[in-house]
């Protein structure tokens, strides 16, 4: 069971004032005077998230195959790392800049800090994971491991599936450096001897084609009951030589190089943002290098030709002893058949709030109803959402998209709903990072077949999470309105904590209309009952609700924060909650990956306590709790407390005055998270982390979830990449 109080024995939340109530106490008592303190440094607060995740890995009670998952995830979260955060250090590095935020020191720095990490990495896939799977029968054969049978049987594999795809480029005047695209699989080869034209060009380039597997099962007649396979790389540099025939392949490598990949539009600039992305994605494969990969045994003239040809440092370099994509490893995951590796699957229950066979809006009318993701199913939304298409009295749809997916059931009913002539408004962000493309896609379907699509504002991403249904009844117009902290996607519902809420409020899905004909007019937004809104007046709020809090606490009276979110950057937040600590607040913030705020600073941060959950489930919720001199306020937000959130994107936050719903969120959102010993981390003064005390026999707070909303078995896919 959950436990119900706060742990500092905080009343439990009454339906208290909702956020249109400012009232600011009197004025108290300035802060008293803080100890020198500076904030934790951002990219080095990414990567001690990406060891936390690392962690996961590492623990012998999580399942070998998903243990295997979370060392991919790690690999993945650095890909991404590097594509978006790495750029300005390294080209401060090429420069040699030694002041500012990005320098030669703050790359090296950096990239001690990876180099640890994918050491780690590559040491425990070696040392650890590779003999387990082998206990197991589970097997990835190098050529030296290969019988002769299983050899010619790669042979053909090589001839008849993978040469015909490979194209070698000998390096010479004519034929200088090929153009490598982000994160592929290449060799370089130095070669002996003199082409057919009598020239000693000695390095050439081959490149492996993205769409050849990598990694290949061979057949149970080679595999004497084992779970066999062989790497496309291993392949390839099995067969080198017959890529170059009269040539004597002196020295090789795979490498990969990682680059630069954030999407950088002028949009003041830009006539037709959609046909400007679709042009930058074209080009996002060959953007400034980052990061060069190679393997272990590569040579000092290889590695350094390679070096020289992408304008890249010497720290940059990473030689693996192992393969050069650690992601692609997942695929083994779904080759193997063996659900004793894995998590117990978890199936998410029908939400509770909603009764199956009944009409979803009818429930409405009656109460607001919340769904605890992935506890609780995403096909309740669904079922919202097609409940509206099918009935004929629904006249208006409006819908925010930002991650969505290629293979949307959800897209599928807006289509649906076009079809049989309703007016649907889509707000398509097309500038999701790594998502633009199906973002594009949709929008050019909506688009095609009537739907009223509207990019969102210039400048700013569209990050808020709505869905508003018109509905005629009798002879008026009645709103349904869905808010979330999440995505409008079926995949990472599964695999996201995330809060989803289903309401008939006149005032929020008033609001929520508002909103979209601001987004749809660019006129200046309304004035809003309930919601807030980025980025016009959230952040103002929000550091509004802290002060309050401080001043309570100031005069004496009971002051109390816990914020839950996935990153806390933005400074000016942080400079709120370290004056309201101060003033003697108690502060308590789950926060799951950056976070430049340290916590139990002596003299500065002492009543502020930092920590974070990794999990099965990305957790991915954002709940924002105030108390002060008795009032009670619970907020549920699209939003994280950075700054590009709070001034560069539409974000909404939204109050809970439902008093069992506000119950609900404390319990499983903030309670449980504050009282788990076994997933939890605690952020100290110097920007460490300390995990919890992790007994085997204690429960999670997603276990204890998971428990609660069973029957399900406790387990779950998992997912800690980008939110």
């Amino acid at each position: 069971m959950l436990p119900t109080p706060f742990h500092d024995g905080a009343a439990a939340v009454s339906a208290g004032s909702g956020p249109s109530d400012t009232t600011v106490p009197p004025p108290a008592a300035p802060a008293p005077a803080a100890a020198p303190y500076s904030h934790l440094d951002r990219d080095h607060s990414i990567l001690a998230f990406n060891e936390r995740v690392f962690d996961w890995a590492v623990r012998t009670d999580v399942p070998l195959l998903e243990r295997l998952r979370y060392l991919c995830i790690v690999s993945s979260n650095l890909d991404e790392f590097f594509e978006v955060r790495a750029a300005p250090h390294i080209t401060a590095a090429q420069k040699g800049e030694t002041q500012g935020l990005y320098s030669t020191a703050s790359f090296e720095a950096m990239a001690a800090k990876v180099h640890d990490l994918v050491q780690r990495q590559y040491a425990l896939y070696n040392d650890s994971l590779v003999p387990a799977f082998a206990a197991h029968g589970i097997r990835i054969l190098g050529h030296g491991e290969r019988s002769p049978a299983q050899k010619r049987w790669v042979r053909d594999y090589f001839v008849d599936e993978v040469r015909p795809l490979l194209i070698p480029v000998g390096l010479d005047p004519a034929h200088p450096f090929p153009q490598v695209a982000n994160k592929s699989l290449n060799f370089i080869v130095r070669l002996k001897g003199q082409d057919a034209f009598g020239r000693e060009n000695e390095i050439a380039i081959v490149k492996v084609p993205r769409a050849l597997p990598r990694l290949i099962r061979m057949p149970s007649r080679l595999a004497a009951g084992e779970a066999l396979f062989v790497s496309l790389s291993s392949i390839v540099r099995s067969h080198l030589e017959d890529l170059f025939p009269g040539r004597e392949v002196t020295e090789f490598s795979q490498f990969r190089v990682t680059r630069h990949s954030d999407l950088a539009l002028d949009e003041e600039d830009v006539r037709n943002l959609r046909t400007a992305l679709r042009q930058g994605l074209q080009h996002r494969h060959y953007g400034q290098a980052v990061r060069l990969e190679v393997s272990a045994g590569c040579s000092q003239f290889l590695s350094d030709f390679l070096l020289a040809q992408f304008a890249l440092p010497a720290a940059a370099l990473f030689r693996v002893p192992g393969p050069v994509n650690l992601v692609r490893l997942t695929q083994l995951i779904d080759l193997v058949d063996a659900p004793d590796l894995l998590f117990p699957p978890w199936n998410s229950a029908w939400p509770r709030q909603l009764q199956a066979g009944v009409s979803i809006m009818e429930q409405l009318r009656r109460r607001d109803v919340l769904i605890h993701q992935p506890f609780e199913s995403f096909d309740g939304l669904l079922a919202f959402l097609r409940e509206a298409v099918n009935d004929p009295d629904v006249l208006v749809i409006k819908q925010t998209i930002y991650r969505t997916g290629a293979d949307s059931e959800l897209m599928e009913l807006l289509t649906e709903a076009v079809r049989r002539g309703k007016e649907v408004m889509a707000v398509v962000e097309l500038k999701a990072r790594f998502d633009e493309e199906a973002n594009i896609n949709w929008a050019e379907a909506l688009e095609s077949i009537g739907a009223q699509v509207v990019y969102g504002v210039v400048g700013l991403k569209t990050h808020a999470k709505m869905l508003l249904v018109t509905r005629r009844e009798g002879r008026k117009l009645r709103r349904y309105g869905h808010l979330s902290t999440g995505n409008y996607n079926v995949r990472t519902a599964r695999l996201y904590t995330d809060l989803s809420y289903l309401t008939a409020d006149e005032d929020t899905t008033a609001d929520m209309d508002g909103v979209f004909n601001h987004l749809a007019s660019q006129n200046r937004p309304p004035k809003l009952r309930k919601l807030m809104l980025a980025p016009f007046h959230l952040h103002r709020r929000l550091l509004d609700k802290i002060e309050q809090v401080g001043l309570a606490a100031a005069r004496g009276e009971d002051a109390r924060i816990v914020a839950k979110m996935n990153a806390l950057t933005d400074e000016a937040l942080m400079r709120a909650l370290i004056v309201a600590g101060q003033r003697g607040a108690r502060i308590d913030l789950i926060v799951r990956g950056a976070c430049m705020l340290a916590a139990q600073v002596p003299g500065a941060t002492d009543n502020i306590r930092v920590r974070s959950v990794i999990g099965r489930f990305l957790e991915h919720t954002r709940v924002f709790y105030f108390r002060s001199a008795g009032e009670e306020d619970l907020y549920l937000s699209s939003a994280d407390w950075m700054n590009r959130n709070m001034m560069r994107r539409v974000e909404l936050a939204w109050p809970v005055t439902d008093a069992s719903l506000r119950q609900q969120i404390v319990d499983e959102c903030l309670v449980a998270y504050l009282h788990d010993d076994r997933d939890a981390w605690t952020l100290n003064a110097d920007g460490s982390y300390q995990r919890a005390p992790h007994p085997l026999d204690g429960l999670g707070a997603q276990d204890a979830l998971m428990v609660r909303y069973g029957p399900a078995a406790p387990g779950a896919a998992v997912d800690q990449g980008k939110a």
